[in-house]
């Protein structure tokens, strides 16, 4: 290779199922790629169907729509450019040996490919060989996998091409190092977790400096239902150094020049710490969820506790004031500085706040049940009923006017099943499904340091944590204090550690006993819960299927 050659990575926000907007933000790529005088385009993983596609993926007309995309893409890009794009193709399944039986379900042989177009010439293209089927991938439900080695000649520069996964996979790495390659691209569609991004640069490294050969790494940014892609995209030089990072959690096209045995880029972007990542991606994940939905609005109830005041101060960096709508709902035994605190935050964001006091619905329930409940002592059907009268108001409110509610439970009530089916529970989107309590108060008082004023009042943060569904009620009384609970639910159920080992770790049998027995029965609400952004390795969803009528025992 003579002189330079400049890439362009594209990273995106692509929309499933939108093929035909996807194939025109690919071409917006290109015409920046010629703008900037890139001899080559490096778009994302699937980046034309979106990702993760899913069932799509079995509709008839895929085939077509694919086909027309890729004209409009190869008469943009003329004859002077070079192309890789992600994209599924169609392959024969006889062809591949030892497929096994249950590798997809489709009637038709797809891989999950890296395109190549190549001067206007569609040259063959490159198949992802690791299919991930762990987590929230299930990718061996619709794939084949592919088996060779691909090294492109551009300039005389010869790149080897990877498909996300291929990347982990140590000897799917060498294959294509011995190859021959110069030069790696991977194109990935890789989902954001806390501490993933560190994980993932740790990897890259190490694949250099074992191998001494460049790695060029283009991601997906957005979000997609539960899941959000941080972006990212990043460079390293034959040394291992990081020479070309692209923001985090926006699009951007990163140019990147390449030489004999020295890579240069225009821009290193600054990495956030911890907490302005996970606040970044709650913002991307309910802004995109909005946006690919068709909602432009958001109601929620707004307690005075810090549940809702994180949900509310995220919602406000999503959209404008005036379209949130803030409603506490308050009862007999709502204090009145939970009613003071909700109010001052409101007007701390100046979004719309009502009160609705729900003494009188919850009373003429009441009424209606008195016959069936006569003689019978109250429990907490009663306190489910005024969770329930908010969850019927904020849905009444979001069928007129046409807003998504935003639920506001954090993953350590879900996993312990401390929440109301049909009350807290009621609504369209879950920001804090996969936080846990005390990630919670994180990232509240981040939030807080963001600004030069005060968004969540101090009392908040400061306050026990309370329902407010009986007299002088606290969190604490029904549950282990967060600090405690929190480490328990992480290792019994992100690490799959039994309660035997879990007390081994230094907590009371007879707790982490209970916990695990609370998470075990309260599988049925969770498959009824809201969709929430996925920040964690693991969190409820795809990530963890388990059986609600069963006989396990955690012992």
């Amino acid at each position: 290779m003579s002189g330079t050659i400049s890439v362009l990575l594209h990273q995106f926000n692509a929309v499933v199922g939108d093929i035909e907007g996807n194939a025109a933000e690919i071409i917006n790529g290109i015409e920046e790629a010629r703008r900037r005088g890139a001899r080559i385009l490096l778009a994302p993983e699937l980046c034309l169907t979106g990702y993760p596609p899913e069932d799509l993926l079995f509709r008839p007309i895929l085939g077509s729509m694919i086909t027309d995309a890729c004209s409009k893409i190869a008469d943009a890009a003329g004859s002077q450019l070079t192309v890789f794009f992600g994209a599924p193709t169609e392959g024969n399944k006889n062809s591949v040996e030892n497929l096994p039986d249950d590798t997809s379900v489709n009637s038709r042989a797809l891989y999950n490919s890296c395109l190549i177009l190549n001067g206007g010439i569609w040259e063959p293209e490159y198949h992802k060989q690791a299919l991930p089927n762990y987590q929230v991938f299930d990718e061996k439900r619709y794939f084949l996998p592919g088996r060779e080695a691909r090294v492109v000649n551009i300039d005389g520069l010869k790149i080897a091409l990877l498909v996300c996964e291929d990347i982990w996979v140590s000897s799917i790495f060498w294959q294509a190092v011995q190859a021959g390659a110069d030069v790696i691209f991977i194109i990935n569609a890789s989902p954001f977790s806390e501490g993933k991004s560190e994980e993932r640069l740790a990897l890259l490294k190490s694949r250099v400096i074992e191998s001494g050969t460049a790695l060029i790494y283009v991601n997906l940014v957005g979000g997609q239902d539960d899941l959000v892609f941080d972006g990212g995209s990043i460079c390293l030089d034959y040394d291992g150094s990081v020479i070309g990072q692209a923001p985090f959690f926006e699009p951007f096209s990163l140019l990147v020049s390449i030489g004999k045995k020295r890579i240069f880029a225009n821009y290193l972007a600054f990495v956030p710490d911890k907490n302005e990542m996970l606040y970044q991606a709650l913002v991307t994940s309910l802004r995109d969820y909005l946006k690919k939905t068709g909602f432009e609005k958001i109601i929620l109830g707004l307690s005075g506790g810090i549940d809702s005041a994180v949900t509310l101060a995220i919602a406000a960096s999503v959209v404008s004031p005036e379209n949130i709508h803030a409603v506490m709902m308050p009862y007999s035994y709502t204090a009145g500085i939970s009613v003071e605190d909700a109010q001052k935050q409101a007007n701390n964001l100046g979004v719309k706040f009502s009160i609705m006091p729900i003494n009188p619905v919850v009373d003429c329930f009441f009424e209606v049940l008195s016959s069936d409940f006569d003689g019978i002592k109250v429990d907490i059907t009663e306190e489910n009923l005024q969770s329930r009268t908010r969850g019927v108001l904020l849905m009444a409110l979001s069928n007129k006017f046409g807003s998504l509610v935003l639920t506001t439970g954090n993953k350590s009530e879900m996993a312990v099943g401390y929440s109301t089916l049909y009350g807290d529970m009621a609504g369209g989107f879950s920001v804090l499904k996969d936080l846990w309590k005390t990630r919670v108060y994180e990232l509240a008082r981040h939030i807080n340091s963001r600004q030069s004023y005060e968004i969540i009042p101090s009392r908040v943060l400061y306050r026990p944590p309370t329902a407010e569904l009986s007299e002088n009620q606290l969190d604490s009384d029904s549950l282990p204090p967060y600090g405690i609970l929190d480490k328990v639910l992480a290792m019994y159920i992100e690490k799959d550690m039994c309660p035997k080992e879990i007390s081994e770790e230094g907590f009371e049998i007879d707790v982490v006993l209970k916990i695990c027995k609370l998470v075990d029965g309260s599988e049925y609400k969770r498959r009824q819960s809201a969709i929430g952004t996925r920040v964690t390795g693991r969190g409820f969803g795809r990530d963890r299927r388990y059986p609600i009528a069963n006989r396990w025992t955690s012992s």
